[in-house]
């Protein structure tokens, strides 16, 4: 008998952790694996290594009740019935998926591994990898893998997993129905398809979103250079006419997924996503915008540039991938001083937003949290918001 229902490898992330949390709180023994001997003490002792809403009650009541354990012992992998695997899914400098780094690790894993055993890919994974994960295990030789793909939004995991419906593949018909049974615990829906369908289903998520973001920061271009207000544009693009309801307004499209899967689905493509590269062009370049906007008005040499908010997105305290890096990047290349603040990712070098405001002469959004909306700004210093939640 199995000591453990679950064991997830990566359980110390951002996909794992909440996973985990949720099976437990649901009464299922969840073994969280994570080489990362540091985060798991953290989490051990009933610390969230990272900001994810609802979860710190759940975590204390499932350490309390013995519900979760953690474990830097590659061992427990071994000890469970369900092994899910939730680690990162890197591209490489060129942005082409580094998929042999995910099936290096997973070939590390495979003498810990049994057939016995059901083994749920949770990360986003190239199309086809599931087959090669099949072939390093050793094809005809009983193993049941699924893949079950993550949608959550960063931050709010814990409620978007008992809301949203679950993608469920096997690539055989018990791994379908034992993944089927597992994750019936914790979601209201369960949507079934082949495995080619649920490697596409992620990869064309997260570009159509990265696409959307690209398709309104282009928008916000055309209009700042027209000497037109995007934000009033696109509200009055929305009142009453639901055709354009879901225009997201502009700004930074950062983080770990967006782009990375954007990539993987052109590398697939074999480089032949245009609207992929167009969408990454006009993200990519929006930091450079607003540098280039800013210099044919000032005199960088005189002036003093603050960034309010460094993370990828509001309200939560990861900062990977995210464009407000890049944005001061540039400004220091043309020489100013810029200054970096954030209210839930923490760094030496950044500043209280009071600061901030008081030292830079212009100043801007970088993200959007929640404590900026309202914030008194002198009416001489410059803002740039795209997101359009300050007013000064």
């Amino acid at each position: 008998m199995s000591k453990y229902d679950i064991c997830i490898v990566g359980g110390g992330g951002h996909v794992g952790l909440p996973l985990g949390l949720s099976f437990a709180d649901k009464g299922m023994n969840v073994c969280l694996y994570d080489n990362s001997k540091e985060r798991m003490e953290i989490i051990g002792k009933g610390t969230m290594p990272f900001i994810e809403y609802e979860s710190e009650p759940i975590l204390e009541k499932v350490l309390k009740n013995k519900k979760l354990v953690v474990s830097s012992d590659i061992n427990s992998v071994s000890e469970a019935r369900y092994v899910v695997i939730a680690i990162g899914t890197p591209v490489d400098e060129y942005l082409n998926p580094k998929t042999r780094d995910f099936l290096n690790l997973f070939s590390q894993l495979k003498k810990y591994l049994n057939k016995d055993q059901i083994i749920i890919i949770r990360s986003t994974v190239y199309p086809h990898t599931c087959q090669q994960m099949i072939r390093i295990l050793g094809e005809g030789e009983g193993w049941h893998i699924a893949y079950c793909p993550e949608r959550i939004v960063q931050g709010y995991a814990i409620k978007e997993l008992r809301e949203l419906p679950q993608i469920i593949a096997g690539m055989t018909e018990k791994a379908l129905e034992k993944a089927v049974e597992l994750f019936s615990n914790i979601s209201p829906k369960i949507i079934k398809t082949s495995i080619e369908e649920a490697e596409l289903v992620k990869l064309f998520s997260n570009a159509w979103r990265y696409i959307q973001f690209a398709a309104t920061n282009q928008f916000y271009m055309i209009a700042h250079k027209y000497g037109v207000n995007y934000d009033k544009v696109r509200n009055a693009m929305m009142e009453g006419y639901g055709r354009t309801a879901t225009l997201p307004s502009a700004g930074f499209a950062a983080g770990p997924c967006l782009l990375k899967d954007t990539m993987q689905l052109a590398a697939f493509h074999d480089n032949n996503f245009q609207l992929g590269h167009a969408a990454m062009m006009i993200n990519e370049g929006l930091p450079g915008f607003i540098v280039e906007d800013l210099r044919r008005r000032y005199d960088f040499s005189k002036i003093n540039i603050g960034i309010l908010g460094m993370a990828f997105k509001a309200d939560i305290d990861d900062i990977r991938d995210s464009l407000s890096f890049k944005l001061g990047k540039i400004l220091r290349f043309y020489g100013t001083n810029v200054y970096y603040s954030d209210e839930y990712a923490k760094n030496a070098t950044f500043i209280s937003k009071e600061e901030l405001i008081k030292l830079s002469d212009v100043i801007i959004v970088g993200v959007p949290h929640s404590q900026y909306r309202g914030l008194a700004i002198p009416a001489e210093k410059e803002v740039v918001d795209l997101w359009g939640i300050i007013k000064n």
